[in-house]
């Protein structure tokens, strides 16, 4: 009796095995069955870049009305979102426990280019998709990254910060006629690619910046740099920070007296969120930008913007909010064209064959040679009451080097 009692429980032991397995290699199929599509995106939704968290609930919007439109020749889309605090180490760790416990197709935004580059070799490692991040393409020394055309999987429609850099530092040179431009720049490879962008175009002038000072993802005392900078007698400075670190920056340059033109990147774009939380001192402010603004009349925005009253209603409407829809609509696009056999080596053709598409941003091409989608940006600025003022539309980098 004794005996059987054992080898019952032996048996209930190994059939819990058969199933954890069983579970397991489910779990590591390719992202989707004949129900559903498995997407996943990584990004702050607490922490020192918390603001730019409405990007990964963007994305959730516009799944929820492909969903709520019947999915995508019958399945639906399945989406997971997880809060990385914008810590390298945590995006790491998240998306490596999504892809290896849900089985993910494909990736879609992802906001910190220090995560991107956490796991942009374990996505390419388990030929999974990520389009499109939610950082532009970079590596860890700031220079421009060409390996998109030699990674099959990731391609991207955001453009690459030394571009987005290159066109303000020219707009600042050229039609502003400055002369003293300094440099802000977060101390990861988000501002060091910024800060290479800056530099070689100011190198065609043959020029450099009066001043260049790196500041921590996570400092909270900038009084020292304003100082420095307010000593320098610059015409500009270009910020190259999270929301966050930008509205220290204002607060503390308004403290210690430092007056000057202001020059961001479009991911503080967003105006009446830095309006707000720098007290209105960001008005004046001038950035790139890589969608419509938030009041555009644009079909597709009044779609969009028309779905999240309804589907979304606590939301803000916001460029961040927006552009996390914007960086999931060509993996839609591409999941509908590759149809009912789905793959990922069908969706990889399909967005291989994308020339000037356009969803809510700038046009977008791909082939196998090219996974950079564009390098155009606009130059818009921050009025009155944080309405945004169109300096300059669609502008390429010509100085690009991944074109050539």
């Amino acid at each position: 009796m004794k005996r059987s009692k054992v080898l019952f429980a032996t048996l209930v032991s190994a059939i819990a095995v058969m199933i954890f397995f069983v579970a397991d290699i489910q779990a590591a199929k390719p992202g989707f069955d004949d129900k559903e599509i498995r997407i996943a995106q990584f990004g702050p939704q607490t922490g020192p870049a918390a603001p730019w968290g409405a990007v990964a609930r963007g994305a959730g919007l516009l799944f929820d009305m492909v969903n709520e439109e019947g999915g995508i020749h019958g399945r639906k889309i399945k989406y997971f979102s997880r809060d990385d605090q914008y810590n390298p180490a945590q995006t790491a760790a998240i998306v490596k426990d999504l892809v290896e416990k849900e089985g993910i197709f494909s990736f879609t935004g992802g906001v910190s280019s220090a995560g991107g580059n956490a796991i942009k070799g374990f996505l390419a490692e388990n030929r999974i998709l990520w389009v499109t991040p939610g950082s532009a393409g970079v590596n860890t020394d700031g220079k421009g990254e060409i390996d998109p055309v030699m990674n099959p999987y990731r391609y991207y429609s955001y453009p690459l910060f030394q571009d987005e850099a290159s066109v303000l530092t020219k707009y600042l040179v050229e039609k502003k006629g400055f002369k003293r431009i300094g440099f802000l720049y977060q101390n990861d490879s988000y501002g060091k690619s910024g800060l290479a962008g800056c530099v070689q175009r100011l190198d065609t002038y043959k020029m450099k910046l009066a001043e260049c000072i790196p500041v921590e993802p996570t400092d909270k005392d900038l009084a020292s740099q304003m100082l420095k900078f307010k000593s320098a007698n610059l015409d500009a400075i270009i910020m190259w920070v999270s929301p966050t670190l930008g509205a220290i920056t204002m607060k503390t340059a308004a403290n210690v007296g430092l007056k000057t033109q202001w020059v961001s990147c479009d991911g503080l774009s967003d105006y009446p969120l830095m309006y707000k939380i720098t007290g209105g001192l960001w008005e004046g402010v001038i950035t790139g930008a890589f969608v419509p603004t938030p009041d555009s009349t644009e079909p597709l925005v009044v779609k969009y913007r028309e779905a999240a009253k309804r589907l979304a209603p606590k939301e803000r409407w916001g460029v961040f909010y927006m552009a996390g829809i914007l960086f999931a609509e060509p993996l839609v696009e591409a999941l509908r064209q590759a149809g009912p056999n789905l793959s990922t080596e069908a969706v990889i053709a399909k967005l291989n064959t994308f020339k000037d598409w356009k969803g809510m941003g700038g046009k977008i091409t791909w082939n196998a040679n090219r996974h950079q989608g564009t390098d155009s940006v606009q130059i818009q600025q921050c009025g009155p009451g944080a309405k945004a003022i169109l300096l300059q539309d669609w502008t390429a980098n010509e100085l690009a080097t991944w074109k050539k």
